[in-house]
């Protein structure tokens, strides 16, 4: 995302082995498939102004100082030749499965996920091409362009981004994470465009004194759409932090605790996840390097992560209980009974592998609990948003809580 941003800043100023550098420092160090966005900056040089020599040159100098130096430290770390773009691109193009093992979305995912994030301005940048197009045709500009470009190949990587990315069946939000700040230029354009779509109308109806700003008239749309929007985008962070803060909050509690019960520093803790491992936040919250992060078994099939091998040759190792289908390893499972803590949501549905910890008393004791979302039993507006007094009516919580053993003692 910051990359392809400031490679746009260095395209629309025609700074072109700088756009290029930046796009190949998002696309090598960061995601292989963020190189799709480099695709108009490559149009824009090769077809309309046919510096072919430059852009092959600068492609190379760019992709040679970002390639080669990691490549030598991911070798040097993993202890053989590694390619790590082109590991990522291999598997998830030419590896069979690949990112389908890990859930399909339909066609219109992005759609309502990109309303979710960005409320209304999501709506204004999809329909940036007709405001484009509509200004193209009714606003007396003296150049139909940008600065250097024409306004539909500045605005083209966000909807070549959409086109490729819908059609996948592999979806998640980070995949729009990229083109962001593509989203927010997109839904400027539009409300600049219907400001001076409606500045026109007006000076057709009635005529405005002549050296009239456009904006003098039609600020009105701008607060109007900053209002709401900002408000939406308010109401959206203060769900966010209400639904779903519980992993955070206990994670800072747990790191309160060593020093709050005078642990030792030398004592080794297993803190156990089962269900909702994927909630985790990072290891960083655990108080040291003694406190280890531990799964247990839970009705999730997949495979769940696994610690570095100990040694100086950790990162050299590849465990025979790794794979590259997904399929579920009961090897990296911990035992329960073995748990200093567990980190467990309490929610009305129970299981064998996944029971509710929290009522067994006589094994496990709260230490601190924060409400979490219950996605199951909430309305999708009122879980997305948070609308005073209305959404307490329509969404559920569950209690995620912070368990200590009383079985084991700690010392």
């Amino acid at each position: 995302m910051y990359t392809f941003a400031a490679a746009c800043a260095a395209w629309w100023q025609q700074r072109y082995p700088l756009a290029i550098f930046f796009i190949a420092l998002g696309s090598l160090l960061g995601w292989p498939f963020a190189a799709l966005l480099g695709i108009p900056v490559a149009y824009d040089m090769v077809v309309r102004r046919k510096l072919y020599v430059d852009f092959v040159a600068w492609s190379v100098i760019a992709g040679s100082v970002v390639l080669l130096p990691m490549i030598l430290i991911d070798s040097f770390q993993f202890g053989r030749v590694t390619i790590a773009p082109l590991n990522i691109v291999l598997y998830n193009v030419f590896g069979g499965a690949g990112p389908n093992l890990y859930g399909t979305e339909p066609f219109s995912f992005y759609l309502f996920n990109g309303f979710v994030n960005f409320n209304f301005i999501w709506v204004l940048a999809l329909l940036s091409p007709l405001a484009i197009l509509l200004g193209h045709f009714f606003l007396p500009m003296k150049n139909k362009s940008t600065l250097y470009l024409p306004y539909w190949l500045s605005v083209s990587p966000l909807f070549l981004w959409l086109a490729v990315f819908m059609l996948q069946p592999h979806k998640e939000e980070r995949f729009l994470f990229p083109v962001y700040p593509m989203i927010c230029l997109c839904g400027a354009i539009t409300v600049d465009i219907a400001q001076k779509l409606c500045f026109r109308i007006w000076n057709v109806i009635k005529t405005v004194p002549h050296g009239t700003h456009y904006l003098d008239i039609t600020m009105f749309i701008m607060i109007s759409t900053i209002a709401v929007t900002g408000a939406m985008n308010l109401s959206r962070i203060f769900a966010l932090y209400r639904n779903y803060h519980a992993p955070l909050d206990l994670l800072i509690e747990l790191n309160r605790y060593p020093a709050e019960n005078n642990v030792p520093e030398r004592t080794i803790i297993n803190v156990c996840l089962g269900k909702d491992w994927h909630r985790y936040p990072s290891s960083f919250f655990l108080p040291n390097k003694n406190w280890n992060v531990r799964f247990i078994q839970s009705e999730f099939k997949g495979l769940l992560p696994a610690p570095y091998s100990s040694g100086s040759n950790a990162t050299y190792v590849i465990h025979d209980h790794f794979n590259d289908q997904n399929k579920e390893e009961a090897s990296v499972y911990f035992n329960l009974n073995r748990c200093h803590f567990l980190l467990d949501l309490e929610l009305d549905r129970e299981t064998e592998l996944e029971p509710n910890y929290a009522k067994m008393k006589d094994r496990w004791k709260a230490i601190k609990s924060y409400k979490f979302l219950d996605a199951e039993k909430s309305n999708r507006f009122f879980r997305a948003f948070y609308i005073p007094y209305f959404t307490d009516k329509y969404v559920h919580y569950g209690n995620f809580s912070l368990l200590q053993s009383t079985k084991l003692r700690i010392k």
